[in-house]
């Protein structure tokens, strides 16, 4: 199965263009923006990760290897499309117009982390594995229905593809060509489970043959393989001609989440390497100063532009009004039981030190 879904690839780790036929399409803005995206969903990761070491917000899950995977398939997708994250595709969500005090305010535990701007159709991030699959399908059934020509694009880990939800997701769409892109984000490990213990398949691309699924297998660092796979996907789609199954091999730096310890079933020495060799960031970087476009003036002033916007996002975070313990309880069921109401009682009590 490795002959039949080779790895594809459009920029090697030297940063040598494999495929000519996408260098009309790369100018130097459009580079411009991928770097400056993918720095953004980076530095971004990295904040998250200091603030939950210093108890500002709640466990968190880093994303850190994985940012041309995300923004290069968050940028194939268009304004009225859909976007069904998991728990770690925040840099997808950013990239697709999610506010970044929004995205904070998730990690503090707040309802509003999950609520997307206005006009933006982005699910809240799904923690149950496997189940936005589900979700991604009926939503792009329902704009098929509707004579749209909206698109579903849903992310999962390779874990999720051991759920049952994933191949009911992917035989219904299938049977009836919905217009969704099912991207599969392959960093190596179920959380503590690598691949070849999870499953006997050599690639999770071949997981779309049962289903008569055109799939692919890309490399996920390479930002310009994922966002033109993708795309074509996106397409596809749109024009009526069914789902696609996207593969991209990645790799995760870090911990499942700031609750892991990868050392217990990782060698980290790995993630060491590849910082040197199949960084997405590191890749474009060379490609750019390969054709002697790179420009360390404009790095800075990107940084620190970055820099600024985080650190908006944090006090707007800071300072957004107190949560409603309502909420809680509220929106459960569509009327309060009875355990509900007596559960919002006695919290109504203490807050008044009338209970213990």
């Amino acid at each position: 199965m490795l002959e039949k879904f080779p790895l594809t690839q459009y920029i090697s780790e030297d940063g040598e263009l494999v495929n000519p036929e996408v260098k009309e399409m790369l100018t130097l803005d459009v580079l411009k923006l991928f770097y400056e995206k993918m720095l953004r969903a980076r530095m971004m990761d990295k904040k998250c990760v200091n603030l939950q070491r210093q108890g500002r917000i709640g466990t968190y899950v880093p994303y850190e290897g994985q940012e041309a995977a995300q923004v290069g398939s968050a940028l194939a997708v268009e304004d009225g499309d859909w976007m069904f994250p998991t728990y770690r595709d925040h840099a997808a969500t950013m990239t697709f117009g999610h506010s970044l005090r929004n995205l904070l305010l998730y990690w503090v535990g707040r309802i509003e982390g999950g609520i997307p701007p206005e006009g933006k159709n982005i699910f809240p991030p799904a923690v149950p594995i496997a189940s936005q699959l589900l979700h991604a399908t009926g939503v792009a059934w329902a704009e098929k229905k509707k004579n749209t020509d909206r698109v579903s694009l849903v992310y999962f880990g390779d874990g999720a593809t051991s759920e049952g939800d994933f191949h009911e997701g992917l035989n219904f769409a299938s049977v009836f060509k919905t217009p969704v892109v099912f991207f599969n984000q392959n960093n190596g490990y179920a959380i503590s489970v690598p691949m070849e213990k999870q499953m006997n398949s050599k690639t999770i691309a071949q997981k779309g043959l049962a289903y008569e699924i055109p799939s692919i297998r890309i490399d996920g660092n390479d930002i310009v393989a994922v966002y033109m796979e993708t795309k074509m996907a996106v397409d596809r789609a749109r024009n009526g001609e069914g789902p696609t199954l996207i593969e991209a091999v990645t790799w995760r730096y870090g911990a499942h989440t700031t609750a892991d310890d990868p050392s217990k079933y990782r060698n980290q020495s790995e993630s060491d390497h590849r910082r040197s060799t199949t960084d997405p960031l590191l890749r474009l970087k060379k490609y750019m100063k390969n054709e002697e476009i790179w420009d360390e003036e404009w790095l800075m002033t990107t940084e620190k532009n970055i820099t600024n916007e985080i650190n908006t996002a944090l006090e707007e975070m800071k300072d957004y009004p107190e949560a409603n313990i309502d909420d809680v309880f509220d929106n459960v069921f569509e009327k309060p039981t009875w355990t509900l109401e007596e559960q919002r009682e006695q919290h109504r009590l203490i807050k008044r030190g009338q209970m213990s």
